[in-house]
């Protein structure tokens, strides 16, 4: 997958410090860099479109309170999205779904379960 980054630098820094981890490789020129997110690459491209993103966090209402204290817009406020009680993904719980703005204006989208 690839995510737009009209400043790579800018976009690196943010998704740095989103997923806690350094890129794997930065090229720029052309203007790439990678992410491993446990074995899915995650591309930012300053030629790729804007791309909807989702990437399950530990907890999503204490990432949304990190980000918001950083500085990131919050678009949708951490909410149950599926009461999965008869365990149709995992265990039961709760999916639970926010949505932020990166640092280049794309939205993604932060998950994680709530076992009960």
């Amino acid at each position: 997958m690839a995510q737009r980054a009209a400043d790579l630098g800018r976009a690196v820094a943010f998704y740095t410090d989103l997923l806690g981890a350094d890129p794997v490789a930065v090229f720029d020129p052309p203007g790439l860099a990678f992410f491993d997110l446990d074995g899915t690459r995650l591309l930012l491209d300053t030629g790729a479109p804007s791309a909807l993103l989702y990437l399950q966090v530990d907890d999503v209402r204490q990432a949304v309170e990190r980000l918001r204290v950083s500085g990131v817009q919050v678009s949708a406020e951490p909410h149950v999205v599926f009461p999965d009680d008869g365990g149709t993904f995992d265990v039961p719980g709760d999916e639970w779904l926010a949505f932020v703005t990166d640092s280049e204006g794309n939205q993604v989208g932060l998950m994680s379960r709530v076992p009960r």
